[in-house]
């Protein structure tokens, strides 16, 4: 591959919405690099061969986004052997809900980790690449959580402020040097393997277009890449209209 290729780094490609946001990239004609645990490392090969079968590009990084050394190797390989990081995305959910006696402290580390943490590892890193350039895109997706706490998500919640005020002081900091940081809302239950392991009627959800498509979800990313700097979105709020808020 060329180093003169544009890569659209996706931290957190799992099987639903980091997939989409690496197909719909993929597609537009960047270098699709996708990032999980190396547990995962088959999945993550079987999505990129999936995304190439279809005649685009797609690379397999098997990461662990919370381990500093890391992170500066993938950003480091990525730049000298692939292409430039135009686009950033930072997609890692960390979902869970404990009550707040049974949420131990190495729960409430782990999730503040892998939502927060490695959020700032993440921006941190492509800010030092994208600096240089004067352009790029850092999208940090975020959840309902990232607005307000609930009973039983006190871990979630907090890693969730942190990756918004994250941002928030991001996009204050590298927009005036024409870097896009944007943070979204997904207010709402996602059409993914989790979901519909837990709901048995997910198909009438769909039908009734009261669940978050994860094509939709990405098409939305793409939008925030290509919005003119005139008219740059912060915070996009994405649900189902049935959602209540």
């Amino acid at each position: 591959m060329s180093t003169t290729k544009k890569v659209c780094l996706v931290i957190g490609a799992g099987d639903d919405t980091g997939a989409a946001i690496g197909r719909v990239f993929a597609e537009q004609g960047f270098v699709a690099c996708l990032v999980r645990r190396e547990r995962h490392a088959e999945a993550l090969e079987a999505l990129a061969k999936s995304i190439r079968d279809n005649g685009f590009e797609a690379v397999a990084l098997p990461t662990d986004a919370r381990d500093e050394d890391a992170m500066i190797s993938l950003f480091d390989k990525i730049e000298a052997e692939i292409g430039t990081i135009e686009v950033c995305v930072f997609n890692i959910g960390a979902n869970v809900r404990f009550s707040i006696t049974e949420t131990t402290a190495q729960v409430y580390r782990k999730v503040w980790e892998m939502a927060g943490f490695a959020g700032f590892l993440t921006g941190r890193e492509a800010a030092k690449r994208m600096l240089p350039r004067g352009r790029g895109t850092i999208i940090f997706t975020g959840a309902t959580a990232s607005n307000r706490g609930s009973s039983g998500f006190a871990a979630f919640a907090g890693a969730k402020h942190a990756l918004k005020a994250l941002a928030q002081s991001m996009a204050r900091e590298l927009g005036p040097k024409n870097i896009h940081v944007a943070h979204t809302i997904i207010d709402g239950m996602i059409d993914s393997n989790f979901i519909r392991e837990l709901l048995p009627n997910v198909d009438q959800a769909r039908d009734e277009d009261a669940i978050v498509n994860p094509e939709h979800i990405a098409a939305q990313y793409l939008m925030l890449h290509q919005q003119p700097r005139t008219a740059w979105t912060f915070e996009l709020d994405l649900r189902p209209w049935k959602e209540n808020w």
